[in-house]
């Protein structure tokens, strides 16, 4: 095995680039990954490896030593500091090849470690001691920083549910006075990698307390506030709509997130913000449908769809497709000249996803009023759907388009004219 470097400028003054490789000592090397072990770890087995190639190794459901592949006895990864400490001497004697140091390795969080923690933070939030929960809460942070493999460690042992329930708690507890602000922003920081919410984590977070807390970060002037705040509701509402109706039920929150639509902030809150809109308005009454239909969602989104990317589209659209539920929703759509353009032009161009929404919605406004099935062949949308139907689609979206082809039928003399260039080469792109 060989390490291969380019030494750029050699001490005699030749300008030449030389081209030179350097063994690696065999027992350097990690039988799994064949490179220098940075984190050198022994097995029962008595065979040491990197530890990023064994745990992968194990984390995959092998039970048994690569090299030897004796059954383990136990999966405990010893560190092998001799070889560790021989591997950064050997490396700082070859710096001059252009070889770097291995950096001392962080010690992993073990289970133990984090049941302490988790433990003690359950005690601070029972007696509300804000500066222990915070002292705890910094550690897991603190862990979480270091590496991938600590977050796996912090969530798979429970931790989503605890801290979850620890910010219910101090949310709930003269949260107005802003006592515990700093500990709930941390809170929602550590959160932040921690999905999919375990459902424990769910049951808390959706409490009263905790999305009043959550909507209340949302006026944040601190950036990072708002997106973790807004990131923690979009995983709440996806992984279950009930908590939409909730949430829609808190005074100034739906005003909160038009405004990140309408002056967007961050990509990332503008989208998280139209999820959260969507699963809202799929869960709540019709009051907060009209609600946002009033703010003039409908037409802020058609004009910002023209020319969004794939993401952006298929949420805009399903958060349109909503909304013409409503007869409100209806009445503004057909009253803006963008509607039936923008949708039929977005059939076959974005996705799947994005298809079925359009296609639905231009379902719902054909059905509404006379004048825009009229609208709708003019900007091609009998051939369109015909194409839809050809290269295939959900058996709801092709009885949907079938029915407009049907009520289209009867306008198409003397009125249907499209660009054939919309159809130039298309191809499904999903």
């Amino acid at each position: 095995m060989v390490f291969s470097w380019r030494k750029r400028k050699p001490r005699n003054g030749d300008k030449k680039v030389h081209n030179m490789e350097l063994e690696i000592p065999r027992h350097f090397i990690c039988p799994i990954a064949l490179d220098l072990m940075k984190d050198p770890v022994t097995l029962s087995s008595g065979i040491t490896y990197d530890r990023e190639s064994i745990e992968k190794w194990l984390e995959d459901g092998n039970f048994t030593c690569p090299v030897t592949n004796q059954v383990l006895r136990s999966f405990d990864q010893i560190p092998n500091h001799s070889l560790r400490k021989m591997i950064q001497d050997w490396c700082v004697e070859n710096r001059s090849h252009g070889i770097e140091r291995i950096p001392t390795p962080r010690i992993p969080v073990s289970s133990a470690e984090v049941s302490e923690i988790l433990f003690s933070i359950t005690d601070s939030r029972r007696r509300l001691d804000r500066c222990g929960c915070l002292d705890s809460v910094h550690k897991i942070k603190k862990w979480g920083l270091e590496s991938e493999r600590n977050r796996r460690c912090v969530v798979a042992n429970g931790a989503a549910g605890v801290i979850a329930a620890a910010f219910d708690a101090f949310a709930g507890d003269s949260f107005e006075k802003n006592a515990h602000a700093h500990l709930l922003e941390e809170m929602l920081c550590v959160m932040y990698w921690m999905f999919p919410l375990a459902q424990e984590a769910q049951i808390y977070l959706g409490s009263q307390a905790s999305l009043r807390c959550m909507v209340w970060f949302l006026k944040s002037k601190d950036i990072s506030v708002k997106q973790n705040s807004i990131t923690v509701l979009k995983e709440l509402l996806c992984c279950d709509q009930q908590y939409g109706e909730h949430l829609a039920a808190i005074d100034g929150v739906n005003r909160i997130l038009f405004k990140f639509i309408k002056n967007p902030i961050s990509p990332s809150i503008t989208k998280a913000s139209l999820m959260v809109i969507f699963h809202t308005v799929s869960s709540s009454n019709e009051k907060t449908k009209a609600e946002f239909v009033e703010m003039g969602l409908v037409s802020l989104l058609l004009e910002s769809i023209i020319e969004s990317e794939k993401s952006y589209c298929e949420r805009a659209l399903g958060v349109i497709d909503k909304l013409l539920e409503t007869k409100q929703g209806r009445e503004f759509a057909t009253d803006n000249a963008l509607s039936m353009p923008v949708l039929v032009k977005k059939i076959l161009r974005i996705s799947e996803l994005a298809t079925e929404y359009s296609v639905s919605a231009i379902w719902k406004l054909s059905k509404y009023e006379e004048r825009v099935l009229m609208e709708a062949l003019q900007v091609g949308a009998f051939q369109k759907l015909l194409l839809l139907i050809q290269v295939g689609c959900s058996d709801e979206t092709k009885e949907k388009a079938t029915e407009l082809l049907k009520l289209l039928n009867p306008y198409r003399p003397g009125l249907e004219c499209i660009d054939s260039l919309d159809f130039k080469d298309i191809k499904r792109s999903f």
